[in-house]
């Protein structure tokens, strides 16, 4: 499920929606776990009528029907729905879903949030659409001052050797051009597969004992945890002072509000290993 998540966070120019509604938006379709979280942070949960699998935060989102994932939507049941609005993901949903839907004379708005800063611009967006504007824009501002608190809280701290392990089997990480990727720099971390050419790199555990963490980081999900013995490289830093930390994998892969707990977690973690330096 991580990967299939994750294959939209690919840091790039984000696509401006030019949809425009004569009325606010009432039927929605949310193709994207993240965007029906924005959808419920700014009021506007409520109209959502159908959503994609893994959908699932807040709670009342798990009672919304599902109409597809990242391997195709049921376009009949869209049909059926009658959405005035249907928010789409362009790098996690099927292209040529994509494309019907837009041939069909459905209203698009393209959810590609690829930078922490994009997440605000989009509720700010989705509130015009939904007649949420002043909602929307309060939780916009408040998501901007806590990105910006965190950042200056962590710019100054020591840099620290950070691996982050996406996935056990194969063994899997982030470099420069990811999602993750950002929410490091934010605590000043030193993500030791930075330069890696591809941004979800394989890697061998070979090439995380050479690399020489100070710090593991995981996805908390059972097959990943308990996917590599670490305690088996002892000559690893992060190992040697036990200095790795299972993180919320929704709250950190998921462009929504919710990612600033990521983030936060995440600095807590670092900051935890700097102490044991």
């Amino acid at each position: 499920m991580i990967m299939r998540y994750l294959v939209g966070f690919v840091l790039g120019g984000c696509m401006l929606s030019a949809t425009v509604l004569a009325q606010p938006a009432k039927r929605i379709v949310a193709l994207s776990p993240h965007s029906v979280e924005m959808l419920y942070a700014i009021g506007a949960g409520d109209a959502i009528v159908a959503a994609t699998d893994y959908a699932d935060y807040p709670e009342a989102a798990k009672h919304i029907p599902r109409i597809g994932g990242y391997y195709g939507i049921q376009m009949e049941r869209v049909l059926a729905l009658a959405p005035d609005l249907i928010v789409v993901w362009d790098s996690g949903n099927k292209a040529e879903d994509i494309s019907q839907l837009k041939a069909l004379g459905l209203r698009l708005y393209h959810s590609s949030p690829n930078r922490l800063e994009d997440v605000a611009r989009e509720l700010e967006e989705l509130g015009e659409l939904t007649g949420k504007r002043e909602q929307a824009k309060q939780v916009a501002a408040d998501y901007r001052a806590q990105l910006m608190a965190l950042r200056l809280e962590n710019e100054h701290k020591t840099a620290i050797k950070v691996f982050y392990q996406l996935w056990s089997t194969p063994l899997m990480t982030v470099s420069k051009n990811s999602w993750i990727q950002q929410l490091i720099d934010v605590c000043h971390g030193q993500n030791v597969f930075y330069a890696a050419p591809s941004d979800y790199p394989q890697v061998s555990l070979e090439n995380v004992l050479l690399a020489m963490p100070d710090v593991i980081l995981q996805s908390a999900e059972k097959g990943n945890v308990q996917g590599v013995d670490w305690s088996a490289w002892p000559e690893i830093p992060a190992v040697k002072n036990k200095q790795i930390y299972p993180l919320n994998a929704d709250l950190l892969h998921r462009a929504s509000p919710r990612v600033l707990r990521g983030v936060t977690s995440l600095c807590e973690a670092l900051d935890g290993a700097r102490g044991s330096l």
